[in-house]
């Protein structure tokens, strides 16, 4: 290995690693708020790939009938629950909206044509599409269970996982795909040519992360998250409700995730199974992080992509065993360190 070898595996792996920073904010913002692991966030990047490549063929994507089925689940529980509510009952009028909403999405991916439209709105188009399907998938499955034990949400989590894997072979196929770059231009430092498109995955992720900052330290809803996660029966009592907190972190991590797949599918072929190992990725920064630090996840992250790159290099037929095996240690050093608290939920 030389410099300039150096110099290229530590720019793969600083564009893996920002990718891993964002899934493993958004693993610890759920797990702080909602004690859910959400072992299916990498199907959300899948989902947002898949479909952006879709769009890009001018084929009309599959998954919006799927959107269409879940706004219809939850339209019919939120009919359910206000028949229970009271004894006069009143129509919610979110359902007209959700129905509005989704009924839209079809017409405009029946109508459009997609393979002819800028960049910029497949992109938003690919978002709308894949977003809602994280507060519906809260909405539908977590939190009928908000009140269980960690375990049991673990269990589903990962039955949710295996169910959006079967679905993503449905609505996609076996085949894998790949976009097109945002830009053809590159920036050259030195003996290194970064490309755009790992210039777009380094100032995206970092416009999130300053962004998330922002939210979470300026806004009364970002505050109200927060609170959420340090005390969720307090924050209850304050009159922050705990379904609204549930819905915005699968919203905000379900977007992190499709923005992700986004940007990462020029760089890579994406196969309808592949989100599993991304989101363990990040998972293994999380971890580093404790599931409590958000600056040591993300630190914790980026370490695991130039791990990865340099793995690639020197063991690359097991660059996987050895990435996993960071979270051993780890593991063990907060055993020892952290004493154990029975959870009083």
């Amino acid at each position: 290995m030389n410099f300039q070898i150096a110099l290229l595996l530590g720019q793969d792996g600083i564009t893996n690693g920002a990718i891993y920073a964002l899934l493993a904010l958004s693993i610890l913002l759920v797990f702080t708020v909602t004690r859910i692991l959400l072992i299916p966030l990498g199907e959300f990047v899948t989902y947002g790939a898949l479909t952006m490549a879709a769009l890009q063929a001018g084929q009309p994507t599959a998954l919006v009938w799927l959107l269409l089925a879940l706004t219809l689940a939850d339209c019919a529980m939120d009919l359910y629950d206000a028949t229970r509510a009271s004894r006069s009952f009143r129509f919610p009028k979110r359902i007209v909206l959700k129905l509005a909403y989704a009924l839209a999405m079809v017409g405009l991916i029946r109508s459009l044509p997609l393979a002819e439209l800028p960049m910029a709105l497949q992109a938003l188009l690919t978002l709308a599409l894949v977003v809602p399907l994280g507060p519906q998938l809260y909405r539908l499955v977590f939190q009928p269970l908000a009140s269980a034990s960690a375990l049991v949400l673990l269990i589903v989590s990962i039955a949710v996982h295996v169910a959006m894997v079967g679905i993503a072979l449905l609505l996609f196929g076996p085949e894998g795909a790949r976009t097109e770059p945002f830009s053809e231009a590159g920036l050259t430092l030195g003996p290194v040519t970064f490309n755009s498109q790992t210039l777009w995955v380094i100032a995206v992720s970092l416009a999130l992360i300053i962004g998330l900052f922002l939210f979470f330290e300026r806004s009364l809803y970002g505050k109200a998250l927060r609170a959420t996660a340090v005390n969720r029966m307090g924050a209850r009592l304050m009159g922050i409700s705990p379904n609204l907190a549930g819905k915005a972190t699968f919203a905000l991590a379900t977007f992190i995730g499709a923005l992700s797949g986004i940007l990462i599918a020029p760089i890579t072929t994406l196969y309808f199974d592949s989100g599993f190992v991304i989101s363990l990725k990040g998972f293994v920064g999380a971890i580093i992080g404790g599931l409590v630090s958000y600056p040591a996840a993300a630190l914790g992250a980026l370490a695991v992509g130039l791990i990865e790159a340099f793995s690639m290099f020197w063991a690359s037929t097991y660059k996987e065993i050895i990435v996993f095996t960071l979270i051993i240690p780890f593991l063990l050093w907060r055993s020892l360190t952290s004493r154990h608290v029975e959870d009083d939920e």
